[in-house]
């Protein structure tokens, strides 16, 4: 395993497994999976709703917390200081820690400075080793890495292939503040997989095109979460240390970028009006839910 050292000091690895779009039915067996494969990093999310499931399938590993990185994330419904500090305590609780390893602001949206606060005084109180952010773009990022008492340690992102993200990567080094890929494959999108200079250079090295996009993430010191719910998928992303690629296979994934988001674009109003929507609905359910409790 790889590591990167945060800019406070924490050792993050290079890569972990991501659960995102795991069922609740399934994150304990492939969580259990990935660390039976060598996964010691795990990332997961409030909106992901199996903080639980992720919790009981550290519980039955039986590793040792200390060699374990776990991530999660504060969703936009729980931001403001007390209700953001709140949630963090009880994802801790689902998780069954008592300490996070990393913990963002999972969008850029709502009162993310009141949120960004509670994270503040919970890094300082050591209920959690590193702070940051997810899907904020560079002006966001750097508002709060130039005004809030302490830095991001980390920015969760878009990047891919075809989303490379190159100047926004020099923004985040300048800044200090470690690059983090979701959807490292882009969800396969834009026939990802199929990319014949990929293909090619998976061909040179004995490797499969998934094999290549993750070390090249590496190789350009992005940290990466893959996510499969198939054991020898875990397996199949693992084996990308024993390889490098050369000057000329990342020139020619260069090549490949399109500099265009392959999902939507947080400055969108209209996706702006989606988050905000959710959130609502969000809160009417949950409003319901405590009314059939009181009946």
């Amino acid at each position: 395993m790889e590591y990167v050292t945060l800019s406070n000091g924490v050792k993050m690895p290079m890569l972990g497994y991501g659960v995102y779009q795991v069922t609740k039915e399934e994150c304990e067996r492939c969580v259990l999976d990935a660390l039976k494969v060598g996964y010691r990093s795990i990332d997961t999310a409030q909106s992901y709703f199996n903080e639980e499931e992720v919790g009981q399938a550290i519980v039955k590993s039986g590793i040792p917390r200390e060699e374990l990185f776990i991530t999660t994330k504060v969703w936009i419904e729980h931001y403001g200081y007390e209700t953001t500090r709140a949630s963090v305590l009880k994802s801790m609780e689902k998780l069954k820690v008592d300490y996070l390893d990393l913990c963002l602001l999972h969008q850029p949206f709502c009162d993310v400075y009141g949120a960004y606060r509670a994270l503040e005084d919970l890094y300082e109180e050591g209920k959690i080793r590193a702070i940051g952010i997810s899907n904020f773009y560079p002006d966001r990022m750097i508002d709060l890495a130039s005004f809030a008492r302490i830095k991001p340690m980390v920015n969760q992102i878009e990047v891919h292939p075809l989303h490379q993200q190159e100047e926004s990567r020099g923004w985040h080094e300048k800044y200090g503040v470690q690059v983090e890929a979701w959807a490292p494959f882009g969800e396969g999108r834009g026939n990802m997989f199929d990319l014949p200079e990929l293909k090619t250079i998976g061909e040179k090295y004995n490797k499969t095109v998934a094999q290549v996009i993750l070390r090249w993430h590496i190789q350009r010191g992005i940290v990466v979460i893959p996510k499969s719910t198939h054991v020898e998928r875990m397996e199949e992303n693992w084996q990308v240390f024993d390889f490098a690629l050369t000057d000329e296979d990342m020139a020619a994934i260069a090549a490949r970028d399109t500099k265009q988001s392959a999902f939507f674009s947080h400055t969108d109003p209209q996706m702006v009006e989606w988050f905000a929507k959710m959130v609502e609905e969000r809160k009417k359910q949950q409003d319901c839910t405590k009314e059939e409790k009181n009946w």
